[in-house]
Formats: C-alpha cells, structure tokens, sequence
C-alpha cells in the first residue's frame, strides 16, 4: 500500500529539505503552499520548482488573505522588516511573526490530508525558529498533535494523521548538510523576507542561512545583492 504524505512547502530551504526527508522516507507526497497576503511571490514560485523536483502528485497553492488582520510585518507593508532580531530570541518576538500562521496551515494540512488519505503531514519547522516563533517550539507540535488525533474523521477510524517535523532538533548546518546528503536543489529555494530580484542578505533569515551554509563548509549556490 503506497504511504502518502502531506508536505507544506514554502520555498524556502527548511520546508525543501523535508518534502525531500519525505520523498526518501517512500511517501507519495502532496505538496501545498499558501498564497497568504505575504510581501512578494518569489516563495511561492521556489515551492513549485521544489514540488517538480520530488514530483509531488499535486501541488496545491491555497489561496487566504492574512494581510486583512496584519499584525506581522511579511503581511503588512506598512510595518517596518525588522533586522538583528535573532539578539534578541527569548526575549522578543520577532515582527515577522504572522499571528497563528502554523494553526492556520496546519489545519488546512489536515483538512486535504482527510481528503487525500495521507497518513502523514510534514512540516519544516526548526530549532532555529521556536525560541522566537511560539508556534515553531516542540510543545506547540505536540499539542497540535493531540488536537489532531481526536479532531478528524480519520483519527476516529483509528488511522490519525501524524504531525512530522524531521528538523525540529537540527541546527541550519545540519540542515543544509541533510540536504546535500538528499541532493536539494538548494539554488531553487528562496528564504529571503524581501521580493527583491537577488536576496538582500541583511534580514535575519538571510542571516541565519548564510549562516548555516558557511558552518556546514558549502557555498549558498543564490545570489545575494
């Protein structure tokens, strides 16, 4: 019986090294991103190159307007993309984070997960993130999970959908080394927080990926301004 999984791929490098931890787990996997008000669309064109490279049996765009709340400065144009955030981890939150973006994602997951009977959603969240972002820490998934595991008509037929975060304990480096290990096309990925032609590399999540790729000894193969 062929396994199948949904994976939420935003583009970036996280979410591309695990549709591909997936794809080498043996899912048959279906892909959806969100096209959720956010600065600019270069994410979304990455999550449709990296949905071809692990020939995903669909590729879902789903389509919701999180600007209309803003509250997070990757929705609202208004408000300023803060830099040298990651000083701040523990303390603050960053601007970026887009009020309970995971939630949201997570359920619309498992909604097609109910339709597509997969087993399985995969989501890239990491270590890196959960000190800052309240939905990325390992509590956050756990309770999901639990949520989960009565919320579905599939979790009443005693087959719940399982929550799997393959990065969540690994640093970027280990990240990027998995990948290379996997084979990403890391050159087809976006995690910059502008829409600029080349990545910025001055916001923190250029930062944090420019970051890992020189501790984990390899080039970032994009170009940066």
């Amino acid at each position: 019986m062929v396994k199948k999984a949904i994976c939420l791929i935003s583009g970036g490098l996280d979410s591309a090294v695990t549709s591909f931890i997936a794809k080498d787990e043996g899912y048959e996997v279906y892909s959806i991103n969100f096209r959720y008000g956010q600065r600019h669309s270069k994410e979304i064109e990455s999550s449709k190159k990296i949905a071809e490279e692990i020939n995903s049996k669909t590729h879902v765009i789903f389509d919701l307007d999180l600007s209309q709340f803003g509250g997070s400065s990757l929705v609202d144009k208004n408000l300023e993309i803060e830099e040298n955030e990651l000083e701040k981890i523990g303390k603050k939150i960053p601007s970026t984070y887009v009020p309970a973006r995971n939630t949201i994602f997570l359920s619309i997951a498992l909604a097609y997960a109910e339709v597509t009977d997969a087993e399985a959603i995969f989501i890239g969240v990491t270590a890196q993130d959960y000190s800052g972002y309240p939905d990325c820490r390992p509590e956050y998934i756990d309770s999901y999970q639990k949520m989960a595991n009565i919320a579905t008509k599939k979790a009443l037929e005693k087959k719940p959908v399982k929550i799997i975060t393959p990065l969540i304990n690994l640093s970027k480096a280990e990240i990027i080394k998995k990948g290379m290990d996997l084979n990403v096309p890391f050159e087809k990925t976006w995690s910059c927080y502008r829409g600029y032609k080349k990545a910025c590399g001055s916001c923190d999540s250029c930062k944090l990926r420019l970051n890992g790729f020189k501790k984990a000894g390899y080039k970032d193969p994009i170009d940066y301004l």
